[in-house]
């Protein structure tokens, strides 16, 4: 993998993370916040869709390693939506 195919990486696990985060409704950080919250959601979205024993949705092959785009964002807004519950104000 070369430094483009790590560069559109993290596009494309920024842009995850971004839409999780329009998502959820829930947005904390800038740029980089989304690019973690892209790779976070990925590891979490393709971990309950082997426990679920779902198919890999819209995978993208960059520089010979697949990072699956719907599982990303799917496990983005599961992981924004719990860390926006857990910082929550209290009133």
């Amino acid at each position: 993998m070369n430094w483009v195919d790590v560069l559109i990486l993290l596009l494309v696990a920024g842009v995850c993370g971004s839409l999780g985060q329009a998502i959820s409704g829930y947005s904390r950080g800038g740029c980089l916040v989304s690019i973690a919250l892209g790779f976070i959601g990925a590891v979490i979205g393709m971990w309950l869709a082997r426990q679920f024993q779902l198919p890999e949705l819209f995978a993208v092959n960059i520089g010979g390693t697949k990072f699956p785009i719907v599982w990303s964002i799917i496990g983005a807004t599961i992981f924004v939506a719990i860390i926006g519950l857990l910082t929550r104000r209290r009133v």
